[in-house]
């Protein structure tokens, strides 16, 4: 009964897996549920990579610059010529925005690259059983940066037509100014104003999503024998490869997204 009990099945396997390392507020009796692993593993990542950029950034030189420089610098040029050709405001720190968001998503989506099995083995040697370590796989995550975004767009539009305006603009636009038209507006902006955040979540989380448990199930191919492992081997090269298109694709059509929709605040209807 034991070994049956703790045979590794393809359902445990990636049910382990993609169980948070949570913990809930008050030893259960409150209603949120924090899960820790993600919360750690973003601010780990945060830190990192950000002191890296800052570390770069402080040591940096006029006259030829070394490999690390140039990219970084070549990284701070796309990023601005991106936000030069989309946002037509005045504010200056729409591009710093614009910089950490994609330096972020970048480097917690490329979580997904690490051995799953091997980082599980790692976590539970310390303790740790359950422990996911990819945040933007986790939905919490991406509709924190989401929401985080859809703060700025409205700061950005009260700031820029002033809180009457803005009221003004949800009652009376798209379809007029008449008392009758205010519910059908104010309807069609909320819509609006909704899907921002949640296509802009959603689309992220449910990439890497996909990609982490195509990365398992690949996993549990090449535990069915020898030519499981070597079709599995050589498939999970392979999405490993197209794995980095997508991971740096999603990173860049976030932060796209976040200029876009701050750029939006900035208009009219």
């Amino acid at each position: 009964m034991v070994a049956e009990e703790t045979e590794l099945t393809p359902t445990s396997y990636i049910q382990h897996h993609l169980t948070f390392f949570t913990r809930t507020v008050n030893d259960g009796a409150g209603f949120w549920t924090i899960n820790v692993d993600t919360l750690v593993t973003t601010m780990v990542i945060a830190v990192l990579a950000f002191g890296f950029l800052w570390l770069i950034t402080r040591k940096s030189t006029a006259g030829v610059p070394s490999r690390v420089q140039a990219f970084v610098e070549l990284t701070f040029d796309f990023v601005n010529e991106q936000v030069k050709g989309i946002y037509h405001g005045e504010s200056r720190i729409v591009a710093p925005i614009a910089l950490t968001t994609f330096v972020l998503t970048l480097f917690l989506n490329a979580m997904d690259f690490l051995p799953v099995d091997i980082m599980s083995h790692g976590f539970e040697a310390l303790g740790f059983h359950n422990w996911r370590p990819v945040p933007t796989a986790d939905v919490n995550t991406t509709f924190a940066l989401a929401l985080s975004v859809f703060a700025m767009m409205i700061y950005y539009s009260i700031k820029v037509k002033g809180l009457g305006g803005w009221i003004h603009e949800l009652f009376c636009a798209p379809f007029g100014a008449h008392p009758l038209l205010w519910p059908a507006n104010l309807l069609f902006n909320a819509v609006e104003y909704l899907s921002k955040p949640l296509s802009h979540s959603l689309r992220l989380f449910g990439n890497m999503y996909a990609g982490e448990i195509i990365f398992m199930l690949l996993g549990l191919w090449a535990a069915t024998g020898v030519v499981g492992a070597v079709l599995g081997g050589v498939l999970h090269l392979g999405w490993s490869i197209f794995h980095i298109l997508i991971v740096g694709l999603q990173a860049y059509i976030f932060m796209m997204l976040t200029i876009v929709y701050i750029s939006m605040a900035h208009e009219g209807h």
